[in-house]
Formats: structure tokens, sequence, C-alpha cells
């Protein structure tokens, strides 16, 4: 192995754009895709069936294909449409950032909706009737008791979304970003040196989903503290 061949201040800018890169993929579509799912989560517990039936559509077919596949058809397939071209959406359509940004949005929006949706239908009812019990409005129930309890309780299975999604940002190489693993592809075509160019951005992401697993860890500790064990004095 020959670390010190890589390891050089240009392969160290590439490889710093392209946790740049991966990073800030990383936070616009998780933070897009919280502020979706939230909404799509409630909508597919509406009492409403087209509407619920609507939205499981949605997760059914975002969760039921490749999110390699899905940045395809947004990136090179939406191209092919004349219309598409000729349209004020092709400025950002055509912009490679912009579909990769949108392509690992829905794909999270797709699972993420699941499992809000899930904690809602999981929640006891009796804190429900507690608070129809004092005269809380439907909307007000859902924003004091409903929304706040399934958030909680789905933060260990939402953790696992987050960092499955650190690893997908993998895939904007495909389109031509130089993330982290496009910075190794192209040092490792540069040095011939693939164990070695690879193995470096694998530690990077091994930090990164550290730092993540410590976060929603500290987060299950914080605001899951009442589903420990009380100690008997």
């Amino acid at each position: 192995m020959n670390f010190e061949a890589i390891l050089t201040a240009d392969t160290f800018a590439l490889y710093l754009g392209g946790l740049w890169m991966t990073v800030k993929l990383l936070l616009a579509c998780v933070a897009l895709g919280f502020l979706l799912s939230v909404p799509l989560a409630v909508a597919r517990n509406s009492r409403l069936l087209p509407v619920s039936k609507a939205v499981w559509a949605f997760t059914y077919v975002v969760r039921g294909t490749p999110l390699l596949l899905q940045m395809y058809l947004i990136y090179y397939g939406l191209s092919q449409f004349e219309a598409v071209r000729n349209s004020f959406a092709w400025t950002a359509l055509s912009e490679p950032l912009f579909c990769a940004v949108a392509a690992l949005t829905i794909n999270t929006v797709g699972y993420t909706t699941e499992i809000f949706a899930g904690a809602i239908r999981s929640l006891p009812y009796g804190e429900i009737e507690a608070a129809n019990a004092y005269g809380m409005s439907r909307w007000t129930n859902l924003r004091r008791i409903i929304l706040p309890s399934a958030l909680r309780a789905s933060l260990p299975t939402y953790s696992n979304e987050v960092i499955m999604m650190l690893h997908a940002t993998s895939l904007v190489s495909t389109i031509t970003l130089l993330d982290l693993t496009g910075a190794a592809n192209r040092i490792y075509s540069t040095y011939y040196l693939p164990f070695e160019a690879f193995m470096v951005a694998a530690a990077v992401y091994m930090v990164l989903t550290y730092i993540l697993v410590r976060g929603f860890r500290y987060a299950e500790w914080r605001y899951l503290a009442y589903q420990r064990p009380q100690e008997v004095k």
C-alpha cells in the first residue's frame, strides 16, 4: 500500500471539496425531506381514503425503485422532453446539483413518510383520549401531542434513514458531481491506486457516520428519557 503517493496537497483539496459536497447534499435532502415528510405522514393517516391512498402510491413507487434509477430519470430522462427543455424549470433541471438534491429528497421522503406515519399509528390511544378530554381541537392535538410523540418514537428508525442517505450521496458521482466518492474515483484514475484512494474515502464516511450515530444517540437519550427504567430508591 502506498498512501503517501495520494496524500498530497492536491488530493487533500479534492477530498475536502468532495467532503463539502457530500455534507451539503446530506443536509439539503434531510432538511427538505423532513419538512415534506411530516405533513405527508399526517396525510398518510388521513380518514379521507383518496388522500391516504395517493400518499401510499407515492411512497410505494419511491420505495419500489432504486435511487440510482430515480436519479437517472430526473437528470437524463426529463431532458428528452422538449416541453421540459422549453419550460422555466429547465434552468434548474439542467443543473446536476439540483437534480441530485431532488432525487435524494424524493427518495428520503418516500421512506421517512412511512416511518413517521407508522409512528403516528403506533401511538397509545390513551394519549389522544386524554388530549380530547382536555378539549383540544384536532389541530392542537396534532401539534402538541401526536406529532411530538410520534417524532420522538421514530428517532431510532429515522437515524438509520439519515445514515443511509449519507451513503446514498455517493451515487451523485454518476451524474458528474464531485462528491467524496467522486473525488476518490478521480484520484484513483490519476494515480492508479484504487485501494488507497477508496480506503481514505471509506474512512471519512465512517467518521461522518460515527458523528451521526453519536448525535442521534444523544437525541434519543434526551427525548426518550421517559422510556428508560426508573431507578428504585
